[in-house]
């Protein structure tokens, strides 16, 4: 099950270590989906590693004809020609495989964000207690970008040097099979300090990432209390705590900078030690006369070629795993089921709406506070036409109530009634589609004020968007806006105060005309 963990440290590279490539079937499940892109891009793949390999048979000929003498001008400019074609082949086959690989990439997180951001508009408000906003958004950005590098680069990566070693081997023992064997003996000492060091440096490198969050997560918070770190004078205890967490990221960077600078003097001395070598075995031979100066060359370049490949394909398994770790958590959020869902034989609401609401016996418990009973044992019958206000001390029920009454959540006993029905019985879509309600911090969204009034009624016209302006209280400080209602109202309506933003938010309410008006503390 999908558990909230704002307890622990939410870094958004803090993936489930999982320990099979299961998760990734919806990610190449959702891939399937285009199978003429699929088509291209494999192609175009194959096109890639073959002219890859032929470059090097390309320098065997070019060697062993144009400068061994043997050969006039002609054949040396074909030879060219040809090695010229094979690198023009590869450019446009490199081209095509990068487009269509990154699109297959990019329309794959696109549909999963998609998916997954219309099943969590389905689910009822209690899963957003249990569960941190903070980090499911993590979730919809940072592993869907995981997916994206998995789809668009690591299967290809994969692919792609899958098939150059298997195909560079095979020339490789074409070449030369002797040079061949010690090649391949070789080649585990060259990836051996790779997956070492690897390792390694992917657990710094996670601690890394963390010190980086924490850093931002510092930012946010204290950017977002700025007013309060000022009232209180502690702007110096914050600026010596931001750099006490900017030292701490130093000290992890450097350790990461310590492993990779050691892994790449391993590595650049295995690979050319090892090149050497080879150079030195293949002047015996080609002295000796069992093989030729082109054939010595090809073999150093395509063994270059298998040892990259190898090399490469060691840091895919952990890639693909890490992939399989982000596609796990989106499937959680992708799978979760709502807790408040229409019933199987949904009832209809009478016609005309009365707008008549009645709790009977109610007793509810919020499900991350389930020792305490936020209403118990309450009854209460309102009329259609009657205004009732409810009074008491913080923390008594009184915002509850309205939660129950759009079935944000049910009741654990008792039953609530709109116009006569249950409302367990009916689609809680329909149950809203009669309350205009106005929350308490009146909240509003990152668009202009016409379109934050007319939220809950797309189809209002221009002259009843300013009657309920101005039954509000909001006509005036709406017209006095610089772009009157196509003014943008800032991030949460950062641009009004407070007492102008509960306006609009009554404004909005008042527009969508429903027979039940619900303001808490408004």
């Amino acid at each position: 099950m999908f558990r909230s963990r704002e307890a622990e440290d939410l870094d958004k590279d803090a993936l489930p270590r999982v320990k099979s490539l299961g998760p990734l079937k919806m990610v190449f499940a959702a891939a399937a989906q285009y199978p003429a892109q699929i088509a291209l891009a494999f192609l175009a793949l194959l096109t890639t590693a073959g002219a890859t390999l032929a470059i090097p048979w390309r320098f065997k000929v070019i060697i062993d004809e144009a400068f061994g003498g043997t050969t006039g001008p002609d054949q040396i400019a074909h030879a060219f020609q040809y090695l010229l074609m094979i690198v023009l082949v590869l450019g446009i086959g490199t081209a095509l495989r990068f487009y269509f690989v990154s699109w297959i990439g990019e329309r794959v997180v696109a549909d999963i964000r998609t998916s997954v951001q219309r099943n969590l508009l389905r689910l009822a408000p209690a899963f957003y207690e249990e569960n941190s906003p903070k980090e499911i958004s993590s979730r919809m950005t940072s592993d869907t970008a995981v997916i994206e590098q998995v789809v668009g680069t690591t299967v290809s990566i994969a692919l792609r040097n899958t098939l150059t070693a298997i195909g560079g081997t095979l020339l490789l023992l074409y070449l030369a099979p002797t040079l061949t064997i010690g090649l391949l003996i070789g080649i585990p000492l060259v990836i051996a300090p790779i997956v070492f060091f690897g390792r390694r440096i992917r657990t710094v490198s996670r601690s890394s990432q963390d010190r980086v969050a924490d850093v931002g997560a510092m930012v946010t918070e204290v950017l977002s209390a700025m007013k309060i770190v000022q009232a209180f004078g502690q702007e110096g205890r914050e600026g010596q705590r931001f750099s006490d967490a900017v030292e701490r990221t130093f000290a992890t960077a450097k350790q990461r900078i310590l492993l990779r600078a050691a892994m790449t003097a391993i590595v650049i001395v295995l690979i050319f030690g090892g090149i050497t070598m080879v150079m030195w075995r293949g002047a015996i031979a080609v002295s000796e006369g069992a093989i030729s100066g082109g054939t010595i060359a090809a073999f150093v370049i395509t063994g270059g070629l298998v040892a990259g490949s190898f090399g490469s394909l060691t840091e895919v398994y952990g890639d693909l795993l890490r992939g399989a770790g982000a596609a796990s958590r989106l499937s959680e959020l992708l799978n979760a089921r709502p807790s408040i869902a229409p019933p199987l034989r949904a009832e209809k609401l009478p016609e005309p709406p009365r707008g008549s609401l009645s709790f009977r016996n109610v007793t509810f418990r919020y499900p991350t506070r389930p020792e305490a009973a936020a209403l118990k044992d309450f009854t209460l019958e309102v009329e259609p036409g009657e205004t009732v206000a409810i009074v008491g001390p913080s923390g008594a029920g009184k915002s509850t109530i309205f939660q129950l009454v759009e079935r944000f959540y049910d009741p654990q006993a008792g039953t609530i009634r709109l116009d006569g029905m249950p409302l367990t019985k009916v689609d809680p879509a329909d149950i809203r589609a009669r309350i205009a309600f106005v929350p308490q911090d009146g909240v509003l969204f990152s668009a202009n004020a016409r379109d934050n009034l007319r939220y809950g009624r797309w189809d209002a016209s221009e002259e009843e968007i300013w009657q309920a302006a101005r039954a509000a209280n909001a006509e005036s400080f709406l017209r006095d806006l610089p772009d009157g209602l196509d003014t943008y109202l800032g991030e949460g309506g950062t641009r009004l105060s407070g007492g102008q933003q509960q306006r609009v938010a009554i404004a909005r309410a008042l527009l969508r005309d429903a027979p039940i008006l619900l303001l808490d503390e408004a």
